[in-house]
C-alpha cells in the first residue's frame, strides 16, 4: 500500500515566489528599513490603490486588523449589530466582537455562494420595523469570487447603512467589470501565506475615502498625537505592516494576473476532468462574475456518489494531499452560537458537502493529474 512518505506533499495554496521579491527585500535590508513603515510600504499602498482602481491604500499588520480599523472608521461601536455573512472565515466575525459588536449572520445565495441580497434585504426592513438599525453591513468575498454587489449596494444606500467589503480572498477578482475592493465605502485584503499573494502576513484597506485613511494610519501607529514626546489621545494599535514585508508584497504584486490565471486554470483542469461525474457541482460563476477560483470548491452529492465529501477528504489525506471542507458557518460554531441568524439551510450544505481542492498557483500538471487519480480511486 502506498505511504505517505512516497508522495511530497500537494498542499491546498501554498505560497508562490516570482524571485522579484528577493531582490526587493534585500534592497529594503541593505537599506537598513528594517523597521515599520519605509519607502516600501509607500510603494506598496500606491501601487496596491493602483491595482483595485481605489484612491487611498493603507498596509497593514493583516487582513483582521484591517477589518477591526474598517468597522471603527464607519462608527460601529460597541452594542452595536453589524450584518455580516455567517459562510466566512472566523476573521470576519471577530473583528466585530473586537469592537463589542454584535454579529448578524446570514444564509449565502445558491447562485453565488455569497451573502444573499433577499435575506438582507428582509433583515434590513426587520430591523428597520424594530427600530434598531445595524451599524453596517459586512459582505465576504468567498473563495475568490465577489458578492452580487449590485443589488446589496442598492439595499445599502436605499437603507443608508454602510458597506464594507471583506476581500480577504478576492484579489483579482472582478463584478461586471469592477475590481473587487471597490464596492463598499472600505474594503479589506489579505496577504496571508495561503492567498493569491503573499507577504507572508499581512494585509491592506482601501477607501476612496482619505480622511478615513489617514485615521487608519493613525490608530494603527498606536495612535501617536503629533508631539516630540509619546502623547497618546486615543486608543490605538500596533497594526502597520513592516517595510520588509512590504518589499515582498510589491514582488507578489508585479504577478498578481499570472497568480490568477494559474488558479483559474487550475479549476479548468478539475472541472474538465470530473466531467463525467454528475454528483459534483462546483462553486458557481454567474454571468458578470469573474473569480480567482482562489480555492477551487465544489459540492458533492452522497445519494448520487455513493460517499460522502469526508470519505473523498480522508482518501486524498492517505496520499499527502491536502484539501478541507468548505468554511463552517459561523452560526454552526460555539463562539457564535448566540447570534442572531437569517436563514442557514444553504451555508450549512455547503459545509455538509462542499470541498475544497489543491489550488495553488504553483502546482504542476502532475500534481493535478495526482489528486484527480487519487479523488476517482476514492470512489471505487
Amino acid at each position: 500500500m502506498t505511504t505517505p512518505e512516497q508522495h511530497e506533499r500537494i498542499w491546498l495554496s501554498s505560497p508562490h515566489m516570482s524571485g522579484r521579491e528577493r531582490e526587493l527585500l534585500l534592497d529594503a535590508f541593505d537599506s537598513n528599513w528594517i523597521a515599520p513603515l519605509g519607502p516600501h510600504v509607500d510603494g506598496l499602498e500606491k501601487e496596491f490603490a493602483e491595482t483595485v482602481g481605489m484612491d487611498n491604500a493603507v498596509a497593514l499588520a493583516s487582513g483582521t486588523s484591517a477589518l477591526h480599523l474598517a468597522l471603527q472608521l464607519v462608527g460601529v461601536k460597541p452594542g452595536d449589530d453589524v450584518i455580516t455573512s455567517s459562510f466566512t472565515f472566523v476573521a470576519t466575525a471577530n473583528a466585530i466582537e473586537y469592537c463589542h459588536a454584535n454579529p448578524v449572520f446570514l444564509d449565502s445565495d445558491l447562485r453565488t455562494w455569497n451573502m444573499d441580497p433577499n435575506l438582507l434585504e428582509d433583515e434590513l426592513k426587520q430591523c428597520k420595523k424594530d427600530g434598531r438599525m445595524p451599524a453596517a453591513v459586512l459582505t465576504v468575498d468567498v473563495n475568490g469570487q465577489c458578492c452580487d454587489y449590485d443589488p446589496i449596494v442598492e439595499i445599502c444606500n436605499r437603507f443608508e447603512i454602510p458597506l464594507i467589503e471583506d476581500a480577504a480572498e478576492a484579489l483579482g477578482a472582478k463584478y461586471k467589470n469592477r475590481p473587487a475592493g471597490q464596492f463598499g465605502k472600505l474594503a479589506c485584503f489579505s496577504f496571508n501565506g495561503n492567498k493569491i499573494i503573499t507577504t507572508s502576513g499581512g494585509g491592506m484597506l482601501v477607501t476612496e475615502n482619505k480622511e478615513w485613511a489617514d485615521k487608519a494610519r493613525f490608530l494603527s501607529t498606536q495612535a501617536r498625537d503629533p508631539a516630540p514626546h509619546y502623547q497618546h489621545s486615543h486608543v490605538g494599535y500596533n497594526y502597520r505592516m513592516s517595510n520588509l514585508l512590504a518589499a515582498v508584497g510589491r514582488g507578489q504584486l508585479e504577478v498578481l494576473d499570472n497568480r490568477v490565471a494559474s488558479r483559474r486554470a487550475n479549476f479548468e483542469f478539475y472541472k474538465d476532468q470530473f466531467a463525467d461525474l454528475d454528483f459534483i457541482e462546483f462553486m458557481p460563476e454567474p454571468e458578470g462574475f469573474y473569480s480567482t477560483r482562489w480555492l477551487t470548491a465544489m459540492k458533492i452529492d452522497p445519494a448520487k456518489a455513493g460517499i460522502d465529501r469526508e470519505h473523498i477528504r480522508l482518501a486524498l489525506a492517505e496520499k499527502n494531499i491536502e484539501s478541507r471542507p468548505l468554511w463552517k458557518p459561523m452560526h454552526m460554531q460555539p463562539v457564535f452560537a448566540h447570534r442572531r441568524m437569517r436563514g442557514g439551510n444553504v451555508c450549512e450544505s455547503l459545509f455538509e458537502d462542499g470541498l475544497c481542492l489543491p489550488s495553488g498557483s504553483n502546482l504542476s500538471t502532475a500534481d493535478l493529474e495526482r489528486v484527480v487519480s487519487t479523488f476517482k480511486e476514492s470512489l471505487s
